[in-house]
């Protein structure tokens, strides 16, 4: 079987039982993303000396018997927003152009001691800031079902990188979306893990209370194995998993309108698919959501544009213009009506947990959207932005009401499902993931 398109836990399995030589594994990433035509818009570097090294190392300790877990040796891609030691972090941003970190981010520190290793750096969204992944600053990475289309945002190249057979799998960051919308438009499962769960020190911000980091894979098991190496944790434990009795409820509200067609269709196939393998589907409207959505642009945007307001202003012509008027338009927040606004999310959040209690999770459509034309959004400006917020409309909801996520393929191309579950919930939402990922099959 060809390494490129193995998943992350296949190919540990690979290296535990001795066929796979984790410096020939790595080598043939590296090879593949040096020789694939679209690379450059992929990658912003590799990091080959270090990830030789780091599989060396991870060689010589699968020879000893030594093997820190069932991801050691496997490579990874990383979004260009994670520090990393001696080489150039920029955050797709020419704003942060020559920036060299001195140390790793925690999360890639915690997973090199497991025994991950770095291919290189992934391109995105410039500082984040976009669910679309446009980003004519540094390069807009290609989507593998459109080639006139978008990837996906902010991390673009973190998912091309997977969906072309570059890396294993990627790890990015969701603060609206960042995770699960290019995952979802590149057929692949991704993470959205919960606010607080992983550490953010050594990542370049963008809005640090909804900041959060996550995988970009090929499988349910294969988020699981990141999350536990990312914060150096035991696997969630995914034995025995079942649909059977499992309670799930259709967010009907602001989730379900204006859904394009293909989206609508995969998702409600998708619906019906685990419905026959035993998971009681319901159906609400809930008002919480709403008045949330009602509050993502003062809090998003308010407190975006207080993190870089210095680096900003400073040189706004290096910005991509849609980018630079997103983070202005947070300078028109009041320091009341920012903390008016946590503190009413924090009551929605509060009533969202006791309305969805008796449920396993939230199921809706991942993007209501397939991906844009990149063209058209570099030349439509009303189009650049009814299809941004449209990208990010049903993500955000995970984010705002401090839930984790998880997208999975529908089958139906660029169309994921997502499943929200608790706060702090992973593991169960872990599980209940990995039964509906054998239910859509």
């Amino acid at each position: 079987m060809d390494w490129l398109w193995m998943t992350a836990a296949e190919l540990g399995r690979g290296i535990e039982a001795g066929r796979i030589h984790p410096v020939e594994l790595t080598e043939a990433f590296l090879d593949a993303a040096e020789d694939h035509p679209e690379s450059h818009r992929i990658y912003a570097r590799l990091t080959r000396p270090r990830a030789r090294a780091e599989a060396m190392a991870a060689a010589q300790r699968a020879k000893l018997g030594l093997r820190r877990g069932l991801l050691d040796g496997v490579p990874l891609s990383w979004k260009d927003l994670f520090d990393t030691a001696g080489i150039a972090t920029e955050a797709g941003s020419a704003l942060l152009a020559g920036r060299v970190p001195e140390r790793d981010a925690e999360v890639l520190a915690t997973a090199t001691l497991g025994g991950l290793v770095c291919l290189g750096k992934t391109h995105m969204s410039e500082l984040a800031f976009s669910g679309l992944g446009l980003n004519p600053v540094t390069a807009t990475p290609p989507c593998v079902n459109d080639p006139v289309a978008v990837p996906g945002g902010s991390s673009s190249g973190a998912a091309a990188s997977v969906a072309f057979g570059l890396a294993p799998a990627a790890i990015g960051t969701d603060t609206g979306g960042s995770v699960r919308i290019p995952a979802a438009w590149n057929d692949l499962t991704g993470l959205k893990t919960t606010s607080g769960r992983l550490s953010l020190r050594g990542v370049v911000p963008l809005a640090e209370r909804f900041d959060t980091v996550g995988p970009i894979a090929r499988s349910v098991e294969d988020c699981a194995l990141l999350l536990a190496a990312l914060e150096g944790g035991p696997m969630p434990d995914l034995r025995g998993v079942s649909l059977a009795g499992t309670r799930l409820l259709v967010l009907e509200t602001v989730a379900l309108e204006g859904l394009r067609e293909a989206p609508a269709q995969g998702f409600e196939e998708a619906v019906g698919r685990l419905a026959r393998a035993g998971a009681r589907i319901e159906r609400v409207a809930t008002p919480e959501v709403a008045e949330a959505m009602a509050l993502a642009g003062p809090l998003f945007t308010g407190e975006a544009y207080a993190i870089w307001r210095e680096a900003v202003e400073a040189a706004p012509h290096l910005m991509f213009p849609r980018i630079l008027e997103r983070f202005r338009s947070g300078g028109s927040v009041s320091a009341a009506d920012y903390v008016a606004g946590w503190r009413r999310l924090m009551a929605l959040r509060a009533a969202w947990g006791e309305r969805t209690a008796a449920h396993d999770a939230v199921l809706v459509p991942t993007s209501p959207i397939l991906p844009p034309q990149a063209e058209r959004l570099m030349t439509d400006e009303d189009y650049y932005v009814t299809e941004n917020l449209l990208a990010l409309r049903n993500t955000r909801i995970g984010n705002l009401l401090g839930l984790p996520a998880l997208t999975l393929p529908t089958g139906q191309p660029s169309c994921g499902i997502s499943l929200m579950g608790r706060p702090m919930g992973e593991e169960r939402l872990l599980r209940l993931g990995l039964a509906v990922e054998r239910a859509l099959g």
